[in-house]
């Protein structure tokens, strides 16, 4: 089953400001700073885009975990996707929509997921896992919105 759920981030920067940030390797590793976040593979530094990927590594819940995502599509400067190609989720794709605002710029993450492990899988997706990542997304829009603007 999969789980599914929408963070909005309001920002005074400019549309294409936020979407560069949004797909920035270096600026992500710092956004995750807490969980030890670290590009290993594929694109390492700098902006990622269409077709690239990049392989992450990071502790979550005590645990060791790698993922590598793919960037599935790309809109410059409306949206793009990433997509998990390989790691703990059965499925995982992240699509992060953005807007100009009179006042800035809204940047939407729309998440979908499905936790590995069938039935243990689905209750703990939706009680810890789908409410863990919607912290984590919402924390790293806060820190993205809160960028100097260039």
């Amino acid at each position: 089953m999969t789980a599914s759920f929408v963070c909005r981030t309001e920002s005074p920067l400019p549309q294409e400001r936020l979407f560069d940030l949004a797909r920035s390797v270096d600026v992500h590793v710092e956004s995750q700073e807490g969980s030890g976040e670290r590009a290993v593979a594929g694109v390492m530094s700098g902006l990622i885009g269409e077709g690239q990927e990049v392989t992450w590594r990071a502790r979550h819940f005590g645990l060791p975990l790698t993922m590598t995502s793919r960037i599935t599509a790309f809109d410059y400067p409306r949206s793009f996707v990433d997509e998990q190609v390989r790691g703990p989720f059965r499925s995982f794709r992240h699509v992060h929509e953005f807007e100009a605002t009179p006042g800035g710029s809204v940047m939407t993450d729309r998440v979908e997921f499905t936790a590995p492990f069938g039935f243990l899988g689905r209750v703990a997706g939706k009680l810890v896992l789908g409410p863990y990542l919607h912290r984590l997304i919402a924390a790293r829009g806060r820190f993205l919105a809160g960028q100097p603007a260039m």
